[in-house]
């Protein structure tokens, strides 16, 4: 992966997490174990820090910055939808950001939060816990009920298994020139995995 220090601050990766080799980290970035950092995405902590906590993850072209002096914090199990832009905020435990929302400077995001796709949550504004969120700027919605908050969580666990599987046998390759049937599929693969995990 493209791994950066400034000022000799290096940036930490757990070796349980995965980061992609085309994510970029610059100087004070810190990711826990478990977590899972998507292509493309950029972590650039070289005004203040960056927090990737444990079961995380960052998907893929999520830019992540902030002011000086600054903490950008995603807490465990927080979920950053492709491309999202988080600066210099707080993302709560267990927080779903959707896809290409913006977090501004000193917002945070209550514990078991939903942000909705395409929102920007204003610099300093507080979203509550349980809640949905969404619009430009991000507006209270609703509280969620409990099925909603365990359709999240289950959306987070299939990328912390992301994490383990791209750990264990993601690598690059030359593409086949033409398709086959005996070529994997997800399909098959998902099959195969089902049994290999319950054995």
């Amino acid at each position: 992966m493209p791994c950066y220090a400034i000022d000799g601050v290096i940036p930490v990766v757990s070796p349980q997490a995965y980061v992609h080799p085309t994510a970029v980290l610059i100087g004070d970035v810190v990711i826990e174990a478990g977590a899972y950092i998507g292509p493309f995405a950029t972590l650039r902590a070289d005004f203040g820090g960056i927090r990737i906590q444990k079961n995380a993850n960052v998907q893929d072209s999520c830019t992540i910055h902030g002011f000086p002096q600054s903490v950008t914090l995603v807490e465990e199990y927080g979920h950053i939808g492709h491309g999202a832009i988080l600066h210099g905020c707080i993302i709560r435990k267990n927080v779903l950001v959707g896809i290409n929302s913006v977090i501004l400077d000193e917002a945070e995001i209550g514990e078991n939060t939903i942000i909705g796709a395409n929102s920007t949550v204003k610099a300093k504004a507080k979203i509550p816990e349980n809640s949905l969120a969404l619009g430009s700027p991000a507006k209270v919605m609703r509280p969620l009920d409990a099925k909603e908050i365990v359709w999240k969580s289950q959306g987070t666990e299939q990328y912390i298994q992301l994490t383990q599987r791209c750990l264990r046998s993601l690598h690059e390759v030359e593409p086949l020139s033409e398709d086959s049937a005996e070529r994997l599929t997800y399909q098959v693969f998902d099959a195969e995995y089902q049994i290999k995990q319950n054995s």
